[in-house]
C-alpha cells in the first residue's frame, strides 16, 4: 500500500495543524507497517526530524515554499503535475487548500476551517476561497475536519460531501514532568514575579487580542492586580497592539512572549492563574486542550466549537463585548469554586482528546476504503 501526504503547508513555526499531524499521523504511519509513506515537505522545513524510527516514510523535499498563497499555488501546480504522473496512490491526503489531487487512489482532504469565507474577509478573498473549496470537496472523495461544529459549516456550504470529525488532540504523557527547576529558570528568563492571566495564539485580528486589552483597562480600573501575558509569533498585528497598550497605560499590565519552546510553553500554562480565550473565530481549540492538560480554569469565547469542547460546562462570554469579558475574567479568578470546577472538569474532559484515540479513528477511516 503507497500513501502520500502533501504536508508542503507545514514548518517549523507552532501551528495546531503542525500539531495534530506529529501527534495523529506518526500513529497512523506506524500502525501500517508494511505500507510506504511518501511525506512531500516544503522546501523550507524538514519534516523528516519530526518523526523518529519509522523505516517505511520516505520524506521527498519539494520546491514548494511552506507559506505565500501565490507562490506556494504556482510551485505547487508545477510540481505535482509531473509527480502525480509518476507516482501512483492507494491514498492521497492533502492538509489546505488548494487540494491537488494524484491520478489514482482515495483521495482524502483534512480542513481545519474555512476562515477565507468569514464577513470580515476581503471580497476578493471570499471569492477565492469559495471556488478552492468547492473545486477541493469535488475533487476529494472524502474530507476530515476538526470538530463538529467545523462539520456543519461544510455541510452548510456543500450538504452532499462525504465527511468525517476526527478532533484535533494532545499527548498526555509526561505533562507533569517539569522540575522546580525549571520553573524558576522560565521565571527569571522572562522576568515573571507576578500573577498573570495567559493567553495564546498568533497574534493576528481573529484572535481578538484587541478586546482582550481592552477588557483589562477595565479591569485595571476595578483595581484589577494581576498582569496579561500573550505567547504568540507576530502575524501582523503587534505593532497596533502596542500602540494600544500605551494608550490605555498598560505597559506594566501586558506582555507579549514570542518563540518560546514547547516546554516553555506548557510552564506558562501551569503557572498560570487563568487561561482566556478571545478569539472571534476557530475551527477548533488547540489552547484549550493545553490548558485543561495543565489543571488552570478557563473563560472562553462563546463560540459554537468552544462550547462542544468543553461540553457547555465552561464559563464564556461575548467576544464583541470587553464588558462581558472582564465580567467572566474577573467572576473566575474571585470563585475559588468556580475554578475547582473547571478545572475538575477538564481533568476528566481532556482524555477524550489523547492521540492515541483520534489514531484509532483515522486508521479505521483508511480501513474503510479498502473493504
Amino acid at each position: 500500500m503507497i500513501i502520500g501526504l502533501n504536508a508542503t503547508c507545514l514548518n517549523d513555526r507552532p501551528s495546531g495543524a503542525k500539531q495534530r499531524f506529529i501527534g495523529i499521523y506518526s500513529g497512523l504511519i506506524k500502525s501500517f507497517p508494511n505500507a510506504k509513506f511518501f511525506i512531500y515537505e516544503p522546501r523550507d522545513s524538514s519534516i523528516s526530524s519530526w518523526f523518529i524510527n519509522s523505516e517505511n516514510i520516505i520524506y521527498i523535499r519539494t520546491p514548494i515554499p511552506s507559506e505565500g498563497r501565490i507562490i506556494k499555488f504556482i510551485f505547487s501546480l508545477m510540481y505535482f503535475t509531473i509527480e502525480f504522473r509518476k507516482k501512483k496512490f492507494d491514498f492521497f491526503e492533502g492538509f489546505h487548500l488548494p487540494f491537488f489531487k494524484p491520478l489514482s487512489g482515495i483521495k482524502i482532504l483534512t480542513i481545519h476551517d474555512i476562515r477565507g469565507m468569514l464577513p470580515s474577509s476581503r471580497l476578493s478573498e471570499k471569492i477565492l476561497h469559495k471556488l478552492s473549496l468547492a473545486k477541493a470537496i469535488n475533487d476529494s472523495d472524502h474530507i476530515i475536519t476538526v470538530s463538529e461544529a467545523m462539520r456543519q459549516e461544510i455541510l452548510n456550504f456543500s450538504p452532499k460531501v462525504s465527511l468525517s470529525v476526527i478532533y484535533n488532540g494532545i499527548e498526555l504523557c509526561n505533562r507533569d514532568n517539569i522540575s522546580e527547576l525549571k520553573l524558576i529558570e522560565f521565571k527569571e528568563k522572562y522576568h515573571i514575579n507576578h500573577k498573570f492571566i495567559l493567553a495564546v495564539g498568533h497574534i493576528e485580528p481573529r484572535k481578538n487580542y484587541i478586546r482582550l486589552i481592552e477588557s483589562f483597562s477595565i479591569l485595571k480600573n476595578n483595581g484589577f492586580e494581576y498582569k496579561l501575558i500573550i505567547i504568540g509569533n507576530d502575524s501582523g498585528e503587534k505593532n497596533k497592539l502596542q500602540l494600544l497598550i500605551n494608550q490605555l497605560n498598560l505597559q506594566n499590565q501586558v506582555n507579549f512572549l514570542s518563540g518560546l519552546t514547547d516546554t516553555e510553553v506548557r510552564i506558562a500554562y501551569k503557572i498560570c492563574s487563568l487561561f482566556v480565550f478571545p478569539s472571534l473565530y476557530e475551527g477548533f481549540g488547540i489552547p484549550i486542550l493545553e490548558a485543561m492538560a495543565a489543571s488552570r480554569p478557563i473563560v472562553l469565547s462563546d463560540l459554537p466549537v468552544f462550547r462542544e469542547i468543553t461540553q457547555n460546562n465552561g464559563v464564556y462570554f461575548n467576544p464583541e463585548n470587553i464588558e462581558s469579558m472582564a465580567t467572566a475574567i474577573e467572576m473566575v479568578l474571585n470563585s475559588k469554586s468556580e475554578q475547582q470546577r473547571i478545572i475538575s472538569y477538564g481533568d476528566e474532559r481532556i482524555n477524550s482528546f489523547e492521540y492515541a484515540n483520534l489514531t484509532f479513528q483515522l486508521v479505521e477511516l483508511y480501513n474503510s476504503f479498502k473493504k
